[in-house]
């Protein structure tokens, strides 16, 4: 078991420097099952191109990553901006390095430079450029719905696709007799 304190850490994946870390408090604790990474005073990690640019950030309150699974789970005011300009919030937010991708079961709101989307269910590939909300509502430009192009765009309604319309009900044959 090791605790940090004040990091302020780089991280590279072959030579190349991929992330840095900044976070009051970091436990790495081998003694749990399964062994774990903790952040429990909040933590803030940019993400880099191969020339330093910064491509991402994510920041929220705690976090716990899991180190056999490599899975990150970030709990409390989760938040991520992409270099175009793509935010996302949310409580809780589950990053698969395996499988390259970011989930979460709680209700998030994702808002880029064309819309605001808001759902109970997010997933996304980990650049956040393709991505999935289901129990949606949000805001949309006319024409949304056209062009290849986005996600949005080319995922299939699966609250709609689910429903059935309601059968309409047949009219009476009743006459109505006409006086005078």
């Amino acid at each position: 078991m090791m605790v940090s304190y004040g990091v302020n850490t780089l991280i590279s994946d072959s030579g190349v420097i991929k992330y840095r870390i900044v976070t009051e408090r970091w436990e790495i604790n081998q003694n749990r099952h399964p062994s774990r990474w903790i952040f429990d005073k909040a933590l803030f990690l940019e993400q880099f191109d191969e020339k330093f640019h910064v491509q991402s950030y994510i920041q929220c309150d705690t976090a716990y990553y899991f180190d056999e699974s490599r899975v990150w789970e970030l709990r409390g005011r989760v938040r991520i901006l992409t270099k175009d300009g793509l935010r996302f919030s949310s409580e809780q937010l589950f990053w698969d390095e395996n499988k390259h991708e970011l989930y979460s079961h709680v209700f998030s709101k994702l808002i880029t430079p064309e819309r605001e989307i808001q759902g109970s269910y997010f997933r996304s590939d980990e650049k956040m450029t393709k991505y999935f909300i289901s129990n949606s509502k949000g805001s949309f430009e006319k024409g949304d719905f056209g062009s290849d192009d986005d996600t949005l765009r080319t995922a299939p309604d699966t609250v709609k696709s689910q429903l059935r319309p309601a059968p309409m009900p047949q009219p009476r044959n009743t006459s109505i007799p006409l006086t005078h």
